[in-house]
């Protein structure tokens, strides 16, 4: 008669199967079996693939999960993370004043435009330099000021924003130049 070692003495740490003069173990799905073939480690899916997660996975036993930096979410499918746009479900800190202008992972609190002398501020993101004031004959006309998002994971080269003159002020010349921040050479004019 068979013994079933499985009900007697249970010599597996998981899940014990009895078979004709003997036993096997198994272990629950997110183990493996030792060597000694009695014992159940976690297995650390985390190592078998660096996409299982787009952030970062952290194993647990018998399982893994995927976390999120700060200021993002997870979204429905428990391994993608999506930004949380703070300026749209209103979690943020600006002054009445300020735009809240939302960037990646957080935001930021942009102040209102300020035209510098001699320009005068004709609306909340134009600058007119008066063409009777002296100060004004070398300086460019208007200053317009625009807030753009660019979307990361676009393919490079592409174009952002497109610029165009207008015939509207006959003998008028332009100059588009980048003024500042591009000290790492991201960008460029054609």
């Amino acid at each position: 008669v068979d013994l079933n070692e499985c009900t007697s003495e249970n010599p597996c740490t998981q899940t014990c199967v009895n078979t004709y003069g003997s036993f096997l173990c198994r272990c629950e799905p997110g183990y493996e079996l030792e060597a000694d073939g009695v014992n159940c480690s976690d297995m650390d899916e985390c190592s078998f693939s660096e996409f299982l997660c787009q952030h970062e996975c952290v194993n647990a036993p018998g399982s893994y999960y995927c976390s999120c930096p700060s200021g993002y979410n997870l979204l429905d499918d428990n391994r993608s993370c999506q930004d949380i746009n703070e300026c749209e479900i209103r979690n943020f800190t600006c002054t009445p004043q300020q735009t809240c202008f939302n960037i990646p992972g957080e935001y930021k609190c942009l102040d209102p435009v300020r035209c510098e002398d001699p320009y005068i501020q004709i609306n909340e993101n134009r600058c007119m330099c008066p063409a009777e004031n002296a100060g004004c004959r070398d300086q460019p006309f208007t200053v317009l000021y625009r807030v753009m998002e660019m979307v990361s994971g676009r393919s490079v080269p592409s174009d952002i924003f497109q610029m165009q003159a207008t015939t509207r002020y006959p003998g008028a010349y332009y100059i588009f130049q980048i003024k500042s921040g591009n000290e790492g050479r991201e960008f460029y004019m054609r």
